[in-house]
């Protein structure tokens, strides 16, 4: 249960970031938080991550659907088996729920985060791109560490 909580609170956050930049700032409207290294900018994405895709909304909801319903799945199989894959599953989850949102309401993503490496400009994210990048490494770092540790999970124990 609490791996669904940290997804609701990863949800939620994101939920509320976006709402706050969505309106308070106008699109395009950039506020320097670290200078020019990082500032927030009110940008809307249409596409996947670096804006690849754009306009392909229907592929973008049935992937993110497939995607959702595994996590659910394998969430519930390995939770009471493991730690840390969990918790990155429940971040993934929360994240991938967020932007899903922001597709199926209003056909693109409320993306804020900018930030500069001279002139070099990262793209633009936000905090569910955040929790998915941050899940996905989470579960490459489980997986790294069973190999090391030569554990291998050859049975997933289901629970209720």
């Amino acid at each position: 249960m609490v791996y669904y909580l940290i997804a609701l609170i990863a949800f939620l956050i994101d939920q509320a970031t976006k709402y706050v930049i969505a309106t308070r700032l106008e699109l395009g409207e950039q506020i320097p938080v670290i200078g020019n290294f990082f500032l927030i900018t009110s940008h809307r994405n249409r596409g996947a991550a670096f804006g690849i895709l754009e306009g392909q909304q229907w592929f973008f909801i049935l992937v993110t659907i497939v995607v959702v319903v595994g996590i659910v799945w394998y969430l519930n199989k390995v939770k009471a088996t493991r730690k840390l894959l969990p918790t990155a599953l429940g971040l993934v989850l929360g994240g991938a729920v967020g932007n899903f949102l922001d597709r199926m309401l209003n056909g693109e993503v409320v993306d804020f985060l900018q930030f500069n490496f001279g002139s070099y400009t990262f793209p633009i994210f936000n905090v569910a791109d955040s929790c998915i990048v941050i899940g996905v490494a989470l579960i490459i770092l489980d997986s790294l560490r069973d190999m090391k540790g030569g554990e291998e999970i050859t049975e997933v124990k289901e629970t209720k």
